[in-house]
């Protein structure tokens, strides 16, 4: 199959599920909310004092991102796969990478990229430090695109079950462990002055090997799934 064969079937599965996506307000928004609603009763349930909640805001921040990211990842081959169309673009003839591709940057676009733009506001609710925001914004640009990737593995390797969310849920959550761990630690270090680069470049390493490895394998896991 020709490139060019190869690009246009991405950029019309890109548009296709964009399309979709915004016509399903609803699920789209719900991820969101969940954010919000976490981070907002965090300081409710801890008690308002702004060094506590300054000390605790990059962490309860990326926990709500992260299980934001898990709640919308059961959908994200699940439709297709109920109606069909997985079966249908695996036989014909274009690579199933190009799908996962596809999915993954709209899964990315329509969970995580709202979730990098509303961390200013996060970041004012939980009163972290202003040397802090940058690095946090960086941290979820690097790593919200990870956790779309990594959980398109186990997405595609539940999509065949009838109650994959839990076991998806199962098989993300140690894989997402060591990118929490570090992103928290990064803002941490910005806001306590110290070098915080070593972490990103640990981020960086990390999105690089997950856009290299991440679609071979998710599409590996489609075609198990469509069998």
């Amino acid at each position: 199959m020709s490139r060019p064969g190869a690009s246009s079937a991405f950029i019309a599965l890109v548009r296709r599920d964009l399309l979709l996506a915004f016509r399903r307000r609803s699920e789209m928004l719900q991820p969101l909310i969940f954010l919000l609603v976490v981070v907002s009763l965090f300081p409710l349930g801890v008690g308002p004092s702004p060094d506590l909640l300054a000390s605790i805001a990059p962490g309860v921040i990326w926990i709500a991102a992260l299980l934001a990211t898990v709640l919308s990842l059961d959908s994200l081959f699940r439709s297709d796969f109920e109606d069909g169309t997985l079966e249908q673009f695996a036989i014909s003839g274009h690579p199933v990478t190009i799908i996962a591709l596809a999915k993954i940057l709209v899964h990315w676009l329509v969970a995580g990229l709202p979730i990098v733009l509303l961390s200013p506001l996060l970041a004012l609710w939980m009163n972290l430090h202003t040397d802090g925001l940058g690095v946090l914004i960086a941290t979820l640009l690097l790593g919200t695109p990870v956790l779309s990737l990594i959980g398109s593995i186990g997405g595609a390797l539940t999509v065949s079950l009838k109650r994959g969310g839990q076991l998806l849920s199962l098989l993300v959550f140690p894989l997402y462990v060591p990118l929490l761990i570090i992103a928290a630690n990064a803002v941490s270090a910005a806001v306590a002055g110290l070098p915080y680069n070593g972490q990103l470049g640990l981020m960086a390493a990390g999105l690089i090997a997950a856009l290299t490895l991440a679609p071979f394998a998710t599409a590996a896991a489609l075609k198990l799934s469509l069998e």
